[in-house]
Formats: structure tokens, C-alpha cells, sequence
């Protein structure tokens, strides 16, 4: 098929990257979501997230024109939807955004046309929710018009280049539908295209981070083995990796972002009968953050009133997304627990967060503090030089739950040093 024109709506983490990426290959894009003030700021030529290269390539697409930015759906050859998919407090699936997306197409759907969902979303939402809607403009989906699903799978921080580079999974409806797709993403995508239908396409996304899910929650419970027998669960990692078939991940504090600390959900939700391991290791993770709290507890017994200076809040390392995030889940136990918090995002500093006070700067943030809690392994923390900062706070003790530090550098420079699954060396 040729694609002279595409309509992608949502310009969020993928959306927005999704219509550069097609704009600056000569496609003509209009981008579309419904927040004005994403629509307003965008046609000023300010984006709204960050990630590297993104500003730049936004930029130049919008002032060449081949990207438009709009509230509503226009015709065009093709529509991507790249809408958020979160969950409800039961851990259902919200379908809500794709549902609205989809309805806004029906006054611009067209013969020929393709629409594809990126949008991660639980197994047969393509064929049973998205298909229904689009038929009620009285065209039939693999007669009329094509319909696909094509998961996103990047990274946030380096989302440019894997667009480009990553493999592409895309399942059509039917055979049509997915030789559509495979034409479409062939305009951006250097990685290989593999075709398939759309059930198995959304399951290969769940897939894949659920088994990252588990990968992390087994880590994540050897760091609460290592904190019950006296061990650093950070040298027993190190050494068990050593035999040629373990690759044991890091423990943290938890499981953040928009896939895997979500996708697991939509599986177990769609079969709790025969999910045990993928619900067991999505409640190890949604539980570490209170391990960090309690091993604070038993450094700092009664946290009421305690000054605390937390260092990070996105769900991982140099990026500004905080959705999910466990460093998120960590303030609110702590503002729970009495404590005075600071936090210091510095890839959000303007973040709302109820009971902390957000910081613009380090020095801001541990000039009163009475301990400093590393919950994100920034780059900028990691370099922080234990000498320099000891000058510039009263706090003596600091609790890592990245193993972003050195023990012995903290020490030298007077401080407690305690490190998440480290009884080994811990002062308890």
C-alpha cells in the first residue's frame, strides 16, 4: 500500500515519537490528542516529554510542515492508536482511551483505509473492542478497511533508535490487514517486520514484559532472602552469574512505567484461573517498596517528623517518566508514616505530589534532611561526590536501594551507609 498521509492519535511517549519518526521520512502526519494544552504547546514547538533527539526531530517537522497538530481526527490514509491503556484499582484493564479513539475515527473512516492499535492492550481487544467500533460506520473490517495491531517496544531514553531499529512485530485481522501494516512501518522501521495475526501480536507484547515481570520479582525476593539471612544479595548476584546459564537480574524498590509494571495485569485479568506465577510475581514487586520502608524503619524506628531527602521519582534511570513508579509508591509510605519529605526529580521538578515538598535542586533538597534516600539511579546522583555532599547537609546516614554508591566512599566521608538486600554490612 502507499501511505501519502497518516493520522496518529494520542502524542504521548510513543505517539509524538511515532509521528515524528514518520514525518521526518516525507510521510505527511497529523498528530492528534485530545489535552489542548499538549495541542497548544506543541504548535509553539514545545514538546512536552522528554527524550533525547525528540525536541530536535519535533522541530524540524513542524516547521517544515509535514507534521500538523489537531484535537480531532482528519481523513488519511492510515490511523495509529497510541493512546494510554492503564488500569483501574481492581487491576482491570482501562480501555477507555482506546474505545474514545476509535469512536473518533468513525467520521473520517474511508474504503481502504488502515487502522492500527499500538496501544498495549489485553489478548482480543483488535478483534473484540476496537473491530466493533470501527464497523459501526458501516464498513466491514477486512472488506472494507484494514485493521492491525503493532505494539510499541522501546525504551524510554532511547526510543529514537529503537523505533528504527527494533524488531516490529504487526498482526493483521487477516493476511491483508497485516501486509498493510508490515507496508506501513516499512517506511520507518530498519529491523526486521514479522507478521502474524492480531491476537498472537498482542500477546507477544504482554509476553514480553511479563516475563521480565518475573525475571525482576526473583531478584527482587532474593534481596528479602539476603536481608533474612545476613547476605549482600548484590555480591551473591554477582557470583551466581558467573555459571553460564544464570543471568540473575538487579533487585530494587520495585517495578515502574507503563509496561511491565502494568502489561502483567491484562494476562492474569484476562485468565486468573491459570496465572498463579505471573499474579505471585506482580504482588512481589507491587510489595517492594514497602521493603524499603521497613528497612528504613529499623534504621529510623519512628519516622514521624523525620527530615527525609528523597532522590529520585521516575520509574528508572535519566528518564521523566514517572508512571508507576515505585519511588512514587515509597514518598506516599513515608508521608504515611509522619515523615517531613523532600524529593528532587530532576527530570520533573514541578511533579504534584500530595504531602512531599518538590525540589529544583539538590542543595535544596538535603539542606535540613536527617537521612538521604537514593531511590533512582540518575547519573547525575550516582556521580554525587560523598565529600562535597556532606558539606552541604546535616544528614549522616543514606539508605541506597540502587546500589548506585559506593559503601566504602560514603563511609570515608562520614556517613551510615545502609544498601537494600546488603545484611551483610548493615548496621541493624
Amino acid at each position: 500500500m502507499d501511505f501519502q498521509h497518516i493520522c496518529v492519535i494520542g502524542l504521548g511517549y510513543i505517539g509524538l515519537p511515532t509521528s515524528s519518526m514518520f514525518a521526518r521520512n516525507g510521510v505527511r502526519v497529523t498528530g492528534v490528542d485530545i489535552n489542548e494544552r499538549v495541542v497548544a504547546s506543541l504548535r509553539q514547538g514545545k514538546v512536552h516529554i522528554f527524550e533525547p533527539g525528540l525536541n530536535e526531530m519535533v522541530k524540524e517537522v513542524l516547521d517544515n510542515g509535514t507534521l500538523q497538530i489537531t484535537t480531532s481526527p482528519v481523513e488519511a490514509d492510515a490511523f495509529i492508536i497510541a493512546v494510554p491503556t492503564p488500569f483501574y484499582e481492581d487491576k482491570k484493564a482501562d480501555l477507555s482511551y482506546v474505545q474514545s479513539a476509535a469512536e473518533s475515527i468513525l467520521p473520517v473512516l474511508r474504503r481502504g483505509n488502515l487502522v492500527v492499535l499500538e496501544s498495549t492492550s489485553p489478548p482480543l481487544t483488535t478483534r473484540d473492542v476496537v473491530k466493533p467500533i470501527l464497523e459501526r460506520s458501516g464498513l466491514v473490517a477486512g472488506r472494507d478497511f484494514l485493521l492491525a495491531y503493532s505494539p510499541e517496544r522501546v525504551l524510554p531514553g532511547q526510543i529514537m533508535q529503537e523505533l528504527v531499529e527494533n524488531a516490529r512485530v504487526i498482526g493483521g485481522i487477516d493476511e491483508a490487514s497485516a501486509l498493510a501494516g508490515g507496508d506501513l512501518y516499512r517506511i520507518i522501521v530498519k529491523g526486521e517486520i514479522v507478521l502474524t495475526d492480531s491476537t498472537t501480536s498482542e500477546m507477544v507484547k504482554l509476553m514480553e514484559n511479563t516475563y521480565r515481570d518475573v525475571n525482576i520479582a526473583i531478584a527482587n525476593e532474593f534481596s528479602r532472602l539476603a536481608d533474612r539471612f545476613g547476605v549482600d544479595v548484590w555480591e551473591a548476584v554477582k557470583i551466581a552469574n558467573l555459571h553460564p546459564r544464570v543471568r540473575i537480574l538487579n533487585p530494587g524498590p520495585g517495578v515502574g512505567g507503563h509496561c511491565i509494571g502494568v502489561d502483567p495485569w491484562f494476562l492474569v485479568e484476562a485468565a486468573p484461573d491459570i496465572t498463579p506465577l505471573i499474579h505471585t510475581a506482580r504482588q512481589v514487586n507491587d510489595d517492594q517498596p514497602a521493603f524499603v520502608l521497613e528497612t528504613l524503619k529499623q534504621l529510623i524506628p519512628d519516622l514521624k517528623g523525620k527530615r527525609l531527602a528523597l532522590l529520585g521519582l521516575a520509574y528508572k534511570p535519566d528518564v521523566d517518566d514517572l508512571r508507576e513508579s515505585p519511588a512514587i509508591e515509597i514518598a506516599h509510605h513515608l508521608v504515611k508514616a509522619g515523615a517531613v519529605v523532600k524529593a528532587y526529580e530532576p527530570f520533573r521538578t514541578n511533579y504534584p505530589l500530595a504531602g512531599v515538598t518538590m525540589t529544583t535542586n539538590l542543595a535544596e533538597t538535603i539542606n535540613d534532611a536527617e537521612a538521604i534516600l537514593l531511590l533512582v539511579g540518575h547519573a547525575q546522583f550516582k556521580g554525587l561526590d560523598p565529600l562535597e555532599t556532606a558539606r552541604m547537609t546535616p544528614a549522616r546516614l543514606v539508605l541506597d536501594a540502587v546500589n548506585g554508591w559506593s559503601r566504602e566512599a560514603w563511609h570515608a566521608a562520614g556517613f551510615t551507609f545502609e544498601r537494600l538486600g546488603d545484611r551483610k554490612h548493615s548496621i541493624r
